[in-house]
């Protein structure tokens, strides 16, 4: 098992003096991070911050490297004398443990201190763990107590949350045990980085904002379809107490010593799958190029990225990369993961019409569009011509990367791409939708338009649950849809481009204070469980030191 290096190019002070930040300014938690206070963002605008987004095909289960490809292309526009900031999600446990084993990027083109990051780096995902948690013992203190305004336990939306892969707990039974326990009711546990705090630490603008939102969220209803509120329960003031340091963004580096913001955690498969636009918003404002990147597949996290992180906080990038791996479209063209070193060339084009769906969305969305080849060593030159062939038939830019092995030198080609097609000001985006719209068009339009579905069936649950938003006043929130990662579809066995089929909604969330609703397909859920053997059972501390993190 390999130990995570934990050489560090610079003291955090120094990332800070290089992009304009005052280090008297930072709170630091040691030498190698630091979290940034908000008033930074009302200082004199150090960068010029064109905003990049860095998204990817349909991914294998060991995903295709868009982390990595941020983190290069950063390391690579810094080797060029471009002033740039990254600004990425931070890792949730839960995947670290399963199947990924970290989030930090990989081999030269990563973060650090990688271990701490992976694990509990400044505290941010318990800090949002535990703000649910007292919100749901409070929900439960309120019930035992029988106080106003009286939630109708059967209508208790609030559940709690835990930031590791547990499937035993997406159902669960609490206040068992007698009369002083509490009041008995059926409920369950999500993951934190599906949470709807998570969520809505990511979409504050500041921290009115964020109090604004907590207040508004809604834990369940009384009998007469009263929505009751965490403001309603006075839970609050103790919720921005536990938050109080977790909404400012985080400062770290890469093992390059480019300045990187990390913050904020959702997946992009069951929530949003965006890091924060407080940390967007300060890569911008301290660098010339702001790169950040959205979890899985451009049908998932890029979708959410225009549609509600874009229209929420009025950004919008000036370009966009997507990543692709020879592995993926062999396996869009019909390989067997066990296979995908060794399959024909011929596999690769049949698994292009994946590559291309999401090239089209992108594209949609009236923004520029370069893809970034992550080339691995086992991928041959003659693969990786059948891409580069049918994107220059398309003249679609496209460049080679090795940033995994060679680091910021490894994508410079990209880096060249990025500064050739970034647009010089701030496009007009085309979104999926409009807000305006009804909750069933919205899903309807995602459906058709990104996934290339013929059309949406709705459960009357569902249908039930979409008319309540209306009468909630959510009707104009933007949709969150939790769909299988695995496929353009809500089947995860149908690869490639997928034809004539439908998606099915089968249930619907709606998030008061995050304001959106949230779409749950096929057989989604927001609590993944552990594979049959976890990436947990790689981990140790060796010499003090962890190892195990891939």
């Amino acid at each position: 098992m390999a130990k995570i290096s934990a050489k560090i190019p610079a003291k955090i002070s120094a990332i800070a003096e290089k992009i304009g930040l005052d280090p008297e300014q930072l709170i630091p938690y040691g030498h190698d991070k630091a979290k940034v206070p908000l008033s930074v963002l009302s200082s004199e605008k150090k960068g010029k911050g064109r905003l990049v987004l860095v998204t990817a095909i349909t991914p294998t289960p060991a995903g295709e490297g868009k982390t990595t490809t941020t983190i290069g292309l950063g390391q690579a526009l810094d080797q060029a004398g471009e002033r740039v900031c990254v600004a990425l999600r931070e890792p949730s446990m839960g995947p670290c443990f399963g199947i990924k084993g970290g989030g930090t990027g990989g081999g030269q083109s990563r973060l650090v201190p990688s271990d701490e990051i992976n694990m509990h780096f400044t505290g941010d995902l318990h800090a949002v763990t535990a703000a649910h948690n007292l919100l749901a013992a409070m929900v439960d203190n309120h019930l035992h107590f029988d106080q106003t305004p009286r939630l109708d336990v059967r209508r208790v939306w609030w559940k709690r949350v835990l930031d590791v892969n547990d499937r035993a707990l997406r159902g669960a039974m609490v206040g068992l045990g007698g009369r002083s326990q509490g009041v008995p009711r059926e409920t369950g546990f999500d993951i934190t980085a599906a949470s709807e705090l998570m969520a809505i630490l990511c979409l504050s603008q500041d921290a009115a904002d964020l109090r604004r939102r907590l207040s508004d969220v809604i834990v369940g209803f009384t009998r007469d379809s009263r929505p009751v509120t965490a403001g309603d329960l006075g839970a609050v003031g103790a919720m921005m107490a536990i938050m109080k340091e977790a909404i400012k963004p985080n400062l770290v580096q890469t093992v390059e010593g480019t300045p990187a913001f990390v913050h904020g955690g959702p997946f992009a498969n069951i929530a949003h799958g965006c890091n924060s636009v407080l940390a967007t918003r300060m890569a911008m404002h301290h660098g010339d190029w702001a790169l950040t990147e959205a979890g899985f597949g451009a049908d998932l996290g890029a979708e959410k990225f225009f549609n509600i992180k874009c229209q929420s906080a009025g950004l919008s990038p000036s370009l966009v990369v997507l990543v692709a791996t020879a592995r993926a479209l062999k396996m869009h063209g019909g390989v067997a993961l066990k296979d995908l070193n060794t399959a024909a060339p011929d596999s690769v084009a049949a698994g292009m019409p994946n590559l291309l769906k999401h090239l089209e969305n992108l594209q949609g969305f009236s923004v520029p569009v370069v893809v970034a080849i992550n080339r691995f060593p086992t991928d041959t030159d003659e693969e990786l011509a059948v891409i580069a062939r049918t994107l220059a038939e398309r003249d679609v830019p496209v460049a080679m990367c090795t940033h995994f092995q060679d680091g910021g030198a490894g994508a410079a080609k990209l880096a060249a791409l990025v500064k050739a097609h970034a647009l010089p000001e701030v496009p007009e985006l085309n979104p999926t939708y409009r807000w305006s719209m009804s909750p069933e068009e919205k899903i309807e339009a995602v459906a058709r338009t990104i996934y290339g579905a013929s059309g949406v069936d709705f459960s009357p649950q569902a249908r039930v649950m979409l008319r309540f938003a209306g009468k909630l006043g959510l009707a104009d929130a933007p949709i969150c849809m939790a769909k299988t990662h695995r496929s353009l579809s809500d089947n995860p066995k149908r690869l490639g481009r997928p034809e004539d089929f439908s998606i099915t909604v089968q249930s619907v969330e709606i998030n008061g204070g995050a304001r959106m609703i949230v779409a749950l397909t096929g057989d989604i859920v927001r609590m993944p469980g552990l594979p049959k053997k976890p990436a947990a059972l790689r981990f140790d501390v060796v010499d003090g030191e962890i190892v195990g993190l891939s």
